[in-house]
């Protein structure tokens, strides 16, 4: 089970760019661990965040450049020198944003993170399938689009090998953050020839000048996905490494992809491939890796891997494996621990107990949900026994009520894909 306050550490000061569910998440796991408070630099974090017994804020303006949020951690830095200063970040720009600053922000900060070398070379979508192809890891069959020069009337997109429906996505999420445009979505799902043409069309209009990448869609609902979150530390060594069968996904466009209900289980296989590709790529820091298991041939495709400890992060706390004590031991401390594996099980859940037991089709599945259920074992990263505020509890409660009509408008019934 999740631990609370153990052992109090005012020395430190986790210091945590973003406002939304994975950013209180990761201040959770701080205040459990170590009874700090962390400060959340964001322009617009979440009631849960705000009125939060585990954070301060930060106020960032909107769609602030690297020079601005320097500013703000330079700062929060002279602000607090007498404390062990520990910078985190959950979303694909932030990560960016650290491993292009990490020689400055180092004077300050611990940073759990890849340097800008293993960023480009890992998490790189593209990239991240040609490690996978070198170490005999199965990823699903991927055409790779280079759009750099797709306004030039000469550019041709490259002929797709399997049938359709495909999946498309951005090779780097931080390339794709950077455009907007109406209708835009996390992942395509694309039915034809003529859809995927009228993508690139799109894209090339938007502005977005990166890659993109076309996969087989692999066939399974939601619960053919597996998430594994891990930490390097400075030795090299994975120092914490667990994972969770996923349940359900969210399907909103601009989030679909994101598990909202997950339960913790240990994969061997799946932990030992990842494992390869962290030592192989001399990785440092939080990873996230994304798997789908293919119901034809039981083979466990890898995805990609994020740079980050990920938006659900707090499924490792939750089964027992705070994973920031592990880095703080490495990073602030410098005493690594002693290697850790997640194996106890339990639920991690951001949606009501009705509407995930709704789609959940497996009887053996559901059967299994439910007993963790009458356990006692189901844990949302929102309900922390630690918060008093009422309107914060009142807020927490809507928008879990609201997860009714969000699932009734984009997911009505369970199908037979996921991404």
């Amino acid at each position: 089970m999740a631990k609370h306050q153990h052992a109090r550490r005012d020395d430190i000061l986790p210091v945590i760019l973003g406002g939304d569910i994975g950013v209180y998440g990761i201040g959770r796991s701080f205040h459990e661990a170590f009874g700090v408070r962390s400060i959340a630099v964001a322009s617009a974090p979440t009631e849960a965040i705000t009125r939060s017994v585990a954070f301060t804020t930060e106020h960032l303006p909107p769609h602030a450049d690297d020079s601005v949020v320097l500013g703000v951690l330079r700062r929060i830095a002279s602000q607090h020198r007498d404390r062990h200063l520990v910078l985190m970040a959950n979303h694909d720009l932030h990560s960016a944003f650290v491993a292009r600053h990490a020689a400055e922000l180092s004077q300050w900060y611990a940073l759990p993170f890849p340097d800008l070398d293993i960023v480009d070379h890992v998490t790189d979508k593209a990239a991240f399938q040609e490690v996978c192809d070198s170490l005999g890891v199965p990823t699903p069959a991927t055409v790779l689009v280079d759009m750099a020069t797709c306004t030039d009337p000469t550019w041709v997109a490259p002929e797709i090998p399997f049938d359709y429906p495909v999946v498309a996505k951005a090779a780097r999420g931080d390339a794709y953050d950077a455009v907007d445009f109406p209708g835009k979505r996390k992942i395509w799902f694309i039915e034809s020839r003529g859809e995927l043409d009228q993508l690139w069309s799109t894209l090339a209009a938007a502005g977005f000048r990166g890659t993109f990448l076309v996969q087989e869609l692999v066939p399974g609902d939601n619960t053919q996905m597996r998430s594994i979150t891990a930490y390097v530390d400075s030795t090299g060594t994975v120092g914490l490494i667990g994972s969770a069968r996923v349940l359900l996904e969210d399907h909103a466009p601009t989030m679909i992809g994101n598990p909202v209900a997950m339960i913790t289980e240990p994969f061997a296989q799946l932990w030992a491939d990842a494992t390869r590709i962290l030592e192989h790529t001399g990785y440092r820091g939080f990873a996230n890796f994304d798997v789908k298991v293919d119901p034809r041939d039981g083979r466990a495709l890898f995805f990609e891997v994020n740079p980050r400890i990920g938006r659900n992060n707090w499924y490792m706390s939750a089964a027992g494996a705070n994973p920031m004590e592990p880095m703080v031991a490495d990073l602030v401390d410098h005493a690594p621990s002693a290697p850790r594996q997640l194996r106890a099980e339990v639920l991690y859940s951001l949606v009501p107990d009705r509407l995930l037991l709704h789609y959940l089709r497996d009887g053996a599945l559901r059967a299994r949900v439910q007993g963790l259920i009458s356990a006692g074992k189901r844990k949302d990263p929102l309900e922390y026994p630690a918060e008093k505020d009422l309107r914060r509890r009142v807020v927490v409660a809507l928008q879990k009520v609201n997860q009714y009509r969000k699932f009734r408008r984009f997911y009505p019934e369970a199908t037979d894909r996921s991404f």
